[in-house]
Protein backbone atom coordinates (compact mmCIF):
# COMPACT_ATOMS: atom_id res chain seq x y z
CA UNK A 1 0.00 0.00 0.00
CA UNK A 2 2.75 2.33 0.54
CA UNK A 3 4.29 1.44 -2.50
CA UNK A 4 1.04 2.04 -4.40
CA UNK A 5 0.77 5.68 -2.41
CA UNK A 6 4.08 6.92 -3.54
CA UNK A 7 3.95 5.53 -7.22
CA UNK A 8 0.15 7.42 -7.40
CA UNK A 9 1.67 10.29 -5.93
CA UNK A 10 4.23 10.28 -8.26
CA UNK A 11 2.82 9.51 -11.65
CA UNK A 12 0.19 12.62 -11.10
CA UNK A 13 2.89 14.65 -9.80
CA UNK A 14 4.10 14.41 -13.80
CA UNK A 15 0.67 13.77 -15.66
CA UNK A 16 -2.27 15.97 -13.63
CA UNK A 17 -1.26 19.93 -13.55
CA UNK A 18 -1.41 21.44 -9.97
CA UNK A 19 -1.93 18.30 -8.53
CA UNK A 20 0.95 18.85 -5.82
CA UNK A 21 -0.36 22.16 -5.47
CA UNK A 22 -1.90 23.20 -1.53
CA UNK A 23 -5.01 23.05 -2.87
CA UNK A 24 -5.56 19.90 -3.97
CA UNK A 25 -4.23 18.44 -1.07
CA UNK A 26 -6.87 20.24 0.77
CA UNK A 27 -9.16 19.36 -1.26
CA UNK A 28 -8.51 15.42 -0.69
CA UNK A 29 -8.00 15.91 2.97
CA UNK A 30 -11.41 17.04 2.94
CA UNK A 31 -12.57 14.54 0.94
CA UNK A 32 -10.81 11.51 2.25
CA UNK A 33 -12.78 11.12 5.75
CA UNK A 34 -16.05 10.54 5.14
CA UNK A 35 -14.80 6.90 3.32
CA UNK A 36 -11.90 6.67 5.68
CA UNK A 37 -14.47 6.24 8.88
CA UNK A 38 -16.99 3.83 6.83
CA UNK A 39 -14.17 1.73 5.78
CA UNK A 40 -12.89 1.26 9.41
CA UNK A 41 -16.58 0.91 10.45
CA UNK A 42 -16.39 -1.73 7.80
CA UNK A 43 -13.22 -3.16 8.70
CA UNK A 44 -13.85 -4.78 11.88
CA UNK A 45 -16.48 -6.89 11.32
CA UNK A 46 -14.57 -8.04 7.99
CA UNK A 47 -11.55 -8.81 10.34
CA UNK A 48 -13.85 -11.10 12.60
CA UNK A 49 -15.56 -13.22 9.53
CA UNK A 50 -19.15 -11.28 8.83
CA UNK A 51 -19.78 -7.67 7.28
CA UNK A 52 -22.12 -4.94 8.10
CA UNK A 53 -23.76 -3.65 4.82
CA UNK A 54 -25.67 -1.20 6.92
CA UNK A 55 -22.61 1.09 7.69
CA UNK A 56 -23.73 3.93 5.47
CA UNK A 57 -27.43 4.36 6.58
CA UNK A 58 -26.14 4.01 10.23
CA UNK A 59 -24.35 6.95 9.07
CA UNK A 60 -27.17 8.71 8.30
CA UNK A 61 -29.63 8.01 10.81
CA UNK A 62 -27.35 8.85 13.52
CA UNK A 63 -26.36 12.29 11.57
CA UNK A 64 -30.33 13.04 11.33
CA UNK A 65 -30.93 12.11 15.02
CA UNK A 66 -27.89 14.65 16.02
CA UNK A 67 -29.57 17.79 13.42
CA UNK A 68 -32.78 16.83 14.84
CA UNK A 69 -31.66 17.61 18.87
CA UNK A 70 -29.75 20.26 17.75
CA UNK A 71 -32.70 21.85 16.18
CA UNK A 72 -35.46 20.60 17.86
CA UNK A 73 -34.99 19.01 22.26
CA UNK A 74 -31.48 20.97 22.73
CA UNK A 75 -31.93 23.79 20.51
CA UNK A 76 -32.39 26.09 23.80
CA UNK A 77 -28.92 24.73 25.38
CA UNK A 78 -26.96 27.23 23.27
CA UNK A 79 -23.54 26.01 23.13
CA UNK A 80 -23.99 22.89 25.01
CA UNK A 81 -26.62 21.61 22.47
CA UNK A 82 -23.49 20.78 19.57
CA UNK A 83 -21.26 18.62 21.61
CA UNK A 84 -24.70 16.70 23.34
CA UNK A 85 -26.33 16.08 20.32
CA UNK A 86 -23.05 14.53 19.01
CA UNK A 87 -23.07 12.03 21.68
CA UNK A 88 -26.44 11.49 21.18
CA UNK A 89 -25.98 10.62 17.60
CA UNK A 90 -22.93 8.54 18.24
CA UNK A 91 -24.90 6.98 20.69
CA UNK A 92 -27.33 6.01 17.90
CA UNK A 93 -24.85 4.90 15.63
CA UNK A 94 -23.61 2.55 18.38
CA UNK A 95 -27.03 1.37 19.20
CA UNK A 96 -27.80 0.65 15.86
CA UNK A 97 -24.67 -1.56 15.65
CA UNK A 98 -25.18 -3.41 19.08
CA UNK A 99 -28.93 -4.24 17.61
CA UNK A 100 -26.98 -6.10 14.82
CA UNK A 101 -24.46 -7.79 17.21
CA UNK A 102 -27.04 -9.17 19.80
CA UNK A 103 -28.97 -10.80 16.69
CA UNK A 104 -25.84 -12.55 14.88
CA UNK A 105 -24.67 -13.71 18.49
CA UNK A 106 -27.70 -14.94 20.18
CA UNK A 107 -30.22 -15.36 16.83
CA UNK A 108 -27.59 -16.92 14.94
CA UNK A 109 -28.53 -15.47 11.60
CA UNK A 110 -25.92 -14.73 8.92
CA UNK A 111 -24.31 -10.97 9.19
CA UNK A 112 -24.85 -10.47 6.12
CA UNK A 113 -28.81 -10.95 6.28
CA UNK A 114 -28.81 -8.84 9.42
CA UNK A 115 -26.84 -6.04 8.34
CA UNK A 116 -28.90 -6.07 4.64
CA UNK A 117 -32.22 -6.59 6.76
CA UNK A 118 -31.21 -3.33 9.42
CA UNK A 119 -29.93 -1.36 6.34
CA UNK A 120 -33.49 -1.08 4.51
CA UNK A 121 -34.91 -0.52 7.50
CA UNK A 122 -32.85 2.38 8.72
CA UNK A 123 -33.41 3.75 4.81
CA UNK A 124 -37.20 3.30 5.54
CA UNK A 125 -37.13 5.04 9.33
CA UNK A 126 -34.98 8.24 7.71
CA UNK A 127 -37.18 8.52 4.79
CA UNK A 128 -39.93 8.37 6.81
CA UNK A 129 -38.82 10.90 9.65
CA UNK A 130 -37.75 13.11 7.19
CA UNK A 131 -40.38 12.49 4.36
CA UNK A 132 -37.71 11.70 1.78
CA UNK A 133 -36.09 15.24 2.45
CA UNK A 134 -33.34 16.29 4.86
CA UNK A 135 -32.37 18.65 7.62
CA UNK A 136 -30.21 21.69 6.96
CA UNK A 137 -28.80 24.81 8.77
CA UNK A 138 -26.54 23.39 11.86
CA UNK A 139 -25.06 25.62 14.63
CA UNK A 140 -21.43 27.31 13.60
CA UNK A 141 -19.55 24.66 15.66
CA UNK A 142 -20.14 22.04 13.25
CA UNK A 143 -19.01 24.21 10.34
CA UNK A 144 -15.82 24.48 12.46
CA UNK A 145 -16.12 20.64 12.26
CA UNK A 146 -16.53 20.56 9.00
CA UNK A 147 -14.81 23.06 7.37
CA UNK A 148 -12.40 24.26 10.07
CA UNK A 149 -8.70 23.53 10.25
CA UNK A 150 -5.91 22.77 12.76
CA UNK A 151 -2.06 23.30 11.95
CA UNK A 152 -2.73 23.76 8.03
CA UNK A 153 -4.75 20.44 8.28
CA UNK A 154 -8.78 19.91 7.87
CA UNK A 155 -10.29 18.99 10.73
CA UNK A 156 -12.47 16.03 9.08
CA UNK A 157 -8.68 14.52 8.40
CA UNK A 158 -7.58 14.54 11.88
CA UNK A 159 -10.79 13.27 13.08
CA UNK A 160 -9.79 10.36 11.06
CA UNK A 161 -6.37 10.09 11.76
CA UNK A 162 -7.80 10.06 15.57
CA UNK A 163 -10.55 7.48 14.98
CA UNK A 164 -7.41 5.42 13.17
CA UNK A 165 -4.75 5.42 15.82
CA UNK A 166 -7.86 4.44 18.13
CA UNK A 167 -8.88 1.72 16.51
CA UNK A 168 -5.16 0.79 15.87
CA UNK A 169 -4.91 0.64 19.52
CA UNK A 170 -8.15 -1.24 20.05
CA UNK A 171 -7.04 -4.07 17.53
CA UNK A 172 -3.56 -4.63 18.01
CA UNK A 173 -2.78 -4.08 21.92
CA UNK A 174 -5.81 -5.31 23.54
CA UNK A 175 -7.06 -8.11 24.18
CA UNK A 176 -10.96 -7.49 22.27
CA UNK A 177 -8.75 -6.59 19.41
CA UNK A 178 -7.07 -10.13 19.95
CA UNK A 179 -10.27 -11.86 20.16
CA UNK A 180 -11.85 -10.21 17.37
CA UNK A 181 -8.68 -11.84 15.04
CA UNK A 182 -8.85 -15.20 16.71
CA UNK A 183 -12.81 -15.02 15.89
CA UNK A 184 -12.29 -14.12 12.13
CA UNK A 185 -9.74 -16.80 11.99
CA UNK A 186 -11.67 -19.86 14.11
CA UNK A 187 -14.99 -19.41 15.63
CA UNK A 188 -15.28 -22.47 17.14
CA UNK A 189 -11.90 -22.97 17.98
CA UNK A 190 -12.09 -19.78 19.72
CA UNK A 191 -15.45 -20.60 21.70
CA UNK A 192 -13.04 -23.18 22.86
CA UNK A 193 -10.15 -21.44 24.21
CA UNK A 194 -13.25 -20.17 26.83
CA UNK A 195 -13.49 -16.52 24.93
CA UNK A 196 -16.93 -15.18 25.18
CA UNK A 197 -17.86 -15.28 21.40
CA UNK A 198 -21.07 -13.81 21.48
CA UNK A 199 -19.92 -10.65 23.86
CA UNK A 200 -16.78 -10.48 21.03
CA UNK A 201 -19.53 -10.39 18.13
CA UNK A 202 -21.86 -7.30 20.15
CA UNK A 203 -18.55 -5.34 20.39
CA UNK A 204 -17.74 -6.04 16.88
CA UNK A 205 -20.86 -4.90 15.39
CA UNK A 206 -20.75 -1.99 18.19
CA UNK A 207 -17.62 -0.49 17.32
CA UNK A 208 -18.40 -0.35 13.17
CA UNK A 209 -21.59 1.09 14.52
CA UNK A 210 -19.99 4.10 16.24
CA UNK A 211 -17.33 4.25 13.55
CA UNK A 212 -20.29 4.72 11.14
CA UNK A 213 -22.01 7.45 13.77
CA UNK A 214 -18.74 9.09 13.60
CA UNK A 215 -18.61 9.30 9.57
CA UNK A 216 -22.51 10.87 10.11
CA UNK A 217 -21.02 13.34 12.15
CA UNK A 218 -18.47 14.74 9.79
CA UNK A 219 -20.92 14.34 6.29
CA UNK A 220 -23.42 16.55 8.69
CA UNK A 221 -20.83 19.00 9.52
CA UNK A 222 -19.02 19.41 5.87
CA UNK A 223 -22.38 19.97 3.99
CA UNK A 224 -24.30 21.41 6.84
CA UNK A 225 -27.32 19.41 6.35
CA UNK A 226 -28.21 14.87 5.97
CA UNK A 227 -30.27 13.06 4.16
CA UNK A 228 -30.90 9.44 4.11
CA UNK A 229 -28.74 9.02 0.77
CA UNK A 230 -25.89 11.16 1.88
CA UNK A 231 -22.76 8.32 0.87
CA UNK A 232 -24.38 5.56 -0.07
CA UNK A 233 -22.35 5.47 -2.80
CA UNK A 234 -19.67 4.36 -0.42
CA UNK A 235 -20.86 1.38 0.61
CA UNK A 236 -19.06 -0.88 -2.17
CA UNK A 237 -16.11 1.11 -2.25
CA UNK A 238 -15.55 0.47 1.42
CA UNK A 239 -15.55 -3.24 1.28
CA UNK A 240 -12.84 -2.33 -1.38
CA UNK A 241 -11.11 -0.69 0.35
CA UNK A 242 -10.49 -3.61 2.60
CA UNK A 243 -9.85 -6.09 0.38
CA UNK A 244 -7.23 -3.93 -1.43
CA UNK A 245 -5.28 -3.41 2.36
CA UNK A 246 -5.15 -7.02 3.08
CA UNK A 247 -7.75 -8.02 4.48
CA UNK A 248 -8.85 -11.37 4.15
CA UNK A 249 -12.68 -11.98 2.86
CA UNK A 250 -12.69 -14.71 5.09
CA UNK A 251 -11.80 -13.37 8.23
CA UNK A 252 -9.49 -13.43 10.76
CA UNK A 253 -6.47 -10.47 8.95
CA UNK A 254 -6.62 -6.83 8.75
CA UNK A 255 -4.82 -4.17 9.84
CA UNK A 256 -5.47 -0.41 10.04
CA UNK A 257 -2.28 1.02 8.84
CA UNK A 258 -2.70 -0.69 5.37
CA UNK A 259 -6.42 0.66 4.89
CA UNK A 260 -5.37 3.90 5.76
CA UNK A 261 -2.37 3.95 3.15
CA UNK A 262 -4.69 2.19 0.78
CA UNK A 263 -7.57 5.12 0.98
CA UNK A 264 -5.12 7.60 0.42
CA UNK A 265 -3.96 5.43 -2.70
CA UNK A 266 -7.63 5.85 -3.95
CA UNK A 267 -7.64 9.22 -3.27
CA UNK A 268 -4.81 10.52 -4.87
CA UNK A 269 -6.35 8.18 -8.03
CA UNK A 270 -9.62 10.07 -7.93
CA UNK A 271 -8.02 13.54 -7.63
CA UNK A 272 -5.54 12.89 -10.07
CA UNK A 273 -7.89 11.27 -12.73
CA UNK A 274 -10.45 14.39 -11.83
CA UNK A 275 -7.16 17.15 -12.15
CA UNK A 276 -6.64 15.29 -15.70
CA UNK A 277 -10.40 16.14 -16.88
CA UNK A 278 -11.38 12.39 -16.35
CA UNK A 279 -14.75 10.67 -15.30
CA UNK A 280 -15.59 10.36 -11.44
CA UNK A 281 -16.99 7.02 -13.02
CA UNK A 282 -13.65 6.22 -15.09
CA UNK A 283 -12.17 6.39 -11.75
CA UNK A 284 -14.53 4.18 -9.70
CA UNK A 285 -13.68 1.65 -12.54
CA UNK A 286 -9.94 2.03 -11.46
CA UNK A 287 -10.86 1.42 -8.35
CA UNK A 288 -12.59 -1.82 -9.57
CA UNK A 289 -10.17 -2.74 -11.37
CA UNK A 290 -7.02 -2.43 -9.08
CA UNK A 291 -9.72 -4.67 -6.70
CA UNK A 292 -10.02 -7.61 -9.35
CA UNK A 293 -5.81 -7.43 -9.73
CA UNK A 294 -5.15 -7.82 -6.20
CA UNK A 295 -7.64 -10.69 -5.32
CA UNK A 296 -6.57 -12.02 -8.74
CA UNK A 297 -2.47 -11.90 -6.54
CA UNK A 298 -3.69 -13.14 -3.30
CA UNK A 299 -6.12 -15.53 -3.87
CA UNK A 300 -3.43 -18.31 -4.14
CA UNK A 301 -1.96 -17.23 -0.59
CA UNK A 302 -5.61 -17.21 0.73
CA UNK A 303 -6.20 -20.71 -0.73
CA UNK A 304 -3.06 -21.96 1.43
CA UNK A 305 -4.35 -20.25 4.31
Amino acid sequence: MAALLVASIALFSFAAPGFLGAANFNSMAMQLPELGLLSLAMLVPIISGGLNLSVTFTANIAGLATAWLVQGVLGDLGLASAPLAIIAGLGVGAAAGCLIGVIVAYVGAHPILVSLGAMIFLQGLGEFLTRGGGLSGMPEAFQVIGAGHFLGVPMPMWIFLGAAAVLFYIMHFTRTGFSIYMLGSNARATEYSGINVKRVLIVVYTLSGLLAGLAGMVMLARFNSVRVGHGESYLLITVLACFLAGANPFGGFGRVLPLVLGLMSLQVIASGMNLMGASQHLATAVWGGFLIIVMALRMPFLKQS
